[in-house]
């Protein structure tokens, strides 16, 4: 018989200001996809942002798990908040001169995690606190190497990475009096917590992606031109933030409340990992895409920023709609028709001009949101609590 789960517990301020941190690093990506938009630059973007997703998410679950309520809790997470404060720095020199300091920065924020989290798993700390540092080091020493040797090690080190949660399974898989660690502790998260967590996170991508818009403006003169881009670029960031936040947060939670244990836990890893990816991404890639096209509105636009544009959307809906059949939240159709339809955008950029293909976006998202309205409740599954 199912034991009844403890009431939701809210995101407190401290979070919420760890969050406003790490997402420092997904305008310092934007920054570097907009000085390079080449596909390297978006390869070594996507190296970095795994690598460092990785522990964010490490770090919703630890406040999960344990409440950052007193000082002895607070002040390791602002020191955790150092390390990616550090390694957001570094970013747009990661992979040019700047790789040693983002590996120590890193190496910050593993130690701190790991030492947390001993506070409820002991020993089992080890299982990924052992890949998290291998990680670190090999990332550190990437940082002394250049070019493809360096892209090689931080391969690597997402592969070490990755192993964690296999470890910890297969470390665990032996019952102490009946009880499974894996089932027991990291299945026992809040749905409720965890869901807000990545829900304002996401928020706060789409706040600092307008911000980096704005600040991109520079001093351009504020024409006509440079309004309707920024214009257009916010009714984007609305529509996707109409995507997600309408439904998808009370859906995602329902869901998680029907799993338990380690279900639960498999579920996060692969809706709020794997597919908050390109989520999370795709607003960098996007955000990088308007930049480019700031004061460009009339104009034939170069292929990497009308690619810029269109991919960002894209790998924001693909990661949705993967987010959705995780979950089992439906209907997938219009929104995987969706992401077929915004790439078929960008001859229009390139062909026609920048105030085209943007139009042609918010028409695609706004026809995909009337469509879900209109028919989307004829295949919807409305997922009811356990």
């Amino acid at each position: 018989m199912p034991t009844e789960e403890p009431a939701a517990r809210r995101v407190t301020t401290l979070e919420l200001f760890f969050d406003l941190v790490f997402v420092f690093t997904l305008t310092q990506l934007t920054v570097l996809l907009t000085h390079d938009l080449t596909f390297r630059t978006a390869g070594r973007v996507l190296l970095i942002f795994i690598v460092l997703f990785w522990m964010y998410g490490a770090y919703a679950y630890l406040t999960n798990q344990v409440p950052p309520e007193t000082n002895a809790r607070r002040l390791p997470l602002v020191l955790g908040m150092s390390g990616f404060l550090i390694c957001a720095l570094a970013i747009p020199r990661a992979f040019d001169g700047g790789g040693v300091a983002f590996g120590l920065g890193f190496l910050l924020v593993v130690i701190v995690q790991s030492s947390l989290y001993a506070l409820i798993h002991g020993l089992y700390v080890l299982s990924f606190a052992v890949p998290n540092l291998t990680t670190a080091v090999l990332i550190t020493v990437a940082g002394t190497l250049d070019g493809h040797a360096a892209e090689a090690l931080w391969l690597v080190a997402i592969a070490v990475q990755n192993l964690a949660p296999i470890l910890s399974s297969r470390i665990n898989g032996d019952y102490a009096g009946g009880r499974s660690v894996v089932s027991d502790r990291v299945g026992a998260l809040d749905p409720a917590h965890f869901v807000e967590r990545h829900g304002l996170l996401l928020i706060v991508a789409f706040g600092e992606s307008v911000i980096a818009i704005g600040v991109g403006t520079g001093n351009l003169h504020l024409d006509l031109s440079l309004y309707g881009t920024v214009l257009l670029s916010l009714a984007l960031a609305t529509a996707l933030w109409w995507t997600y936040f309408l439904r998808d947060e009370a859906l995602a939670e329902a869901a998680l409340h029907r799993a338990t244990g380690l279900a639960r836990f498999r579920l996060t890893m692969a809706a709020y990992y794997y597919c908050f990816v390109p989520m999370l991404l795709g607003v960098a890639v996007l955000a990088a895409g308007v930049k480019k096209s700031i004061g460009h509105l009339p104009e034939h636009l170069p292929a990497g920023p009308a690619v810029a544009l269109a991919g960002g959307i894209a790998l924001f809906l693909a990661g949705n709609v993967a987010f959705r059949a995780a979950l089992r939240i439906s209907p997938l159709g219009y929104r995987a028709a969706a992401t077929a339809a915004v790439l078929a955008t960008i001859p229009l950029g390139t062909a026609v001009s920048a105030l085209v293909q943007l139009c042609a976006l918010v028409a695609v998202l706004v026809a995909m949101l009337a469509a879900e309205a209109r028919w989307g409740h004829c295949t919807q599954r409305e997922g009811k609590t356990a």
